[in-house]
């Protein structure tokens, strides 16, 4: 009970208030986790379950007796592996790891950075076109959706461009970085093209994706301008009212582009709207990748 709080004069009687011993409550949790360190392996700490909840420690526990089983036959790894290999071996389940919890579990038991896990990325989706592979220098375009992928694959093979690149949003500034895995060339150099939707978010991945390019290979991703020139020839639509602003992103994206076409481009995203890539059609599309010099 509270004592300062009193009790009332009903019989029995009762404290107006009390307070819960949590300690107490975990006491039994407390003993069997410190049994628990006696017996594991070493290598696996369990100091932060005694402030957590038990419900964790229960949940937790069978998989702790898993890795501690691991370790006692083969001890730490000497050789990086993919995170569904490391899973598997660690708990028979390739997807503990990423969908399960199970990185949230290593890293609660110091484990997470002595296993070696390499995490595994999205594969970098690109149509080649073997004929750009000849040039010195090999042009990428980036496009940010499916729609204008699937309408300009048709005419790859008529422009000086080594690949056509799906981007999928920002799923494309950390694959990029498999693009000399996937398509190892020697002793090549890169140059990039981006074209995406004109709005506060298409803006924020095309910068994003400029910076790891020009971290990774020293060229840029510019602005495919003939394609964005486009759809400012149109009239934009409403409906993005609610992105976040990026202002760096925004006026790097908009030094690429007159006087004019900034005036455009900002009254456009001031009022929430938006120019999407799918403005342009299938053939409008096709017409000025293949007639542009792409000189720049």
């Amino acid at each position: 009970m509270v004592q300062r709080n009193g009790r009332t004069g009903k019989q029995p009687s009762l404290a107006y208030q009390y307070r819960v011993h949590k300690n107490r409550l975990k006491e039994d949790t407390h003993k069997e986790i410190h049994r628990a360190r006696l017996l594991l392996h070493p290598f696996i700490q369990l100091d932060n379950y005694y402030s957590l909840e038990a419900s964790i420690w229960e949940k937790d526990r069978p998989f702790i007796e898993r890795i501690d089983a691991y370790l006692k036959k083969n001890m730490l790894p000497s050789t990086p592996a993919p995170e569904p290999e490391r899973s598997f071996e660690l708990v028979a389940d390739e997807k503990w790891i990423t969908e399960k919890q199970g990185k949230e579990l290593l890293v609660r038991i110091g484990l997470w950075d002595k296993l070696l896990i390499l995490p595994v990325d999205d594969p970098l989706m690109f149509a080649v076109n073997p004929y750009g592979l000849t040039n010195a220098v090999h042009k990428h375009l980036i496009v940010e959706n499916k729609t204008t992928y699937q309408a300009l694959l048709q005419v790859l093979p008529d422009v000086p461009f080594a690949t056509l690149i799906f981007g999928g949003g920002y799923r494309v500034t950390k694959s990029i970085e498999l693009l000399s895995m996937q398509l190892p060339l020697r002793d090549a150099a890169h140059e990039f093209y981006y074209f995406g939707d004109i709005d506060k978010e298409g803006i924020s991945i095309w910068h994003l994706f400029n910076e790891r390019v020009l971290a990774l290979f020293g060229s840029p991703a510019k602005p495919a301008l003939p394609f964005y020139r486009a759809c400012l020839s149109r009239d934009f639509t409403y409906g993005k009212e609610n992105q976040r602003d990026n202002e760096r992103a925004v006026q790097a994206f908009m030094s690429h582009f007159t006087a004019e076409e900034q005036v455009k481009i900002s009254d456009c995203l001031r009022a929430g709207g938006y120019f999407p890539q799918e403005i342009l059609p299938t053939h409008e599309l096709c017409t000025i990748w293949r007639h542009t010099a792409w000189i720049t």
